[in-house]
């Protein structure tokens, strides 16, 4: 695989309401080898522009089996009841929100992402270069 290697994924999931009800929309993950750490999700919520948060891939592969994550994002198993179902909360200045993500689409993804770039090989994609002379010109 090249660092130029990308995947996406279109994943239905359920925004839990204050009332437990759900609303179902969709997102889009992505994950890009060059960025080896990272999986973009993109939620799509009615005709405006996606709303996009970047979580480490780690969190979401150790939130399959137990909570993972705090603070602003946190992933864990739906529970003993539910094993098809993963929890997860996202905190911002604008809001909460509790997403009940279908586990076997995630699960899948995640195993592609690895495919990809195995775990512990995440170093071999950075191109450090590029990332200092990004860090040196933007501050």
């Amino acid at each position: 695989m090249n660092s130029s290697t990308t995947i996406s994924a279109e994943l239905g999931l359920r925004l839990v309401v204050p009332d437990r009800s759900t609303v179902p929309l969709s997102a889009t993950l992505e994950y890009a080898a060059d960025d080896p750490y990272a999986i973009r999700m993109a939620f799509h919520v009615g005709n405006e522009d996606p709303v996009e948060w970047i979580f480490a891939r780690e969190l979401l592969t150790v939130g399959i089996e137990r909570q993972a994550g705090f603070g602003d994002v946190r992933v864990w198993p739906a529970g003993p009841d539910d094993d098809r179902t993963l929890q997860l909360a996202l905190s911002s200045p604008f809001g909460d929100a509790l997403f009940d993500v279908p586990l076997i689409p995630m699960a899948d993804f995640l195993h592609k992402t690895y495919d990809i770039v195995a775990a512990g090989r995440e170093t071999e994609f950075v191109d450090m270069d590029t990332e200092l002379e990004h860090l040196l010109w933007s501050s």
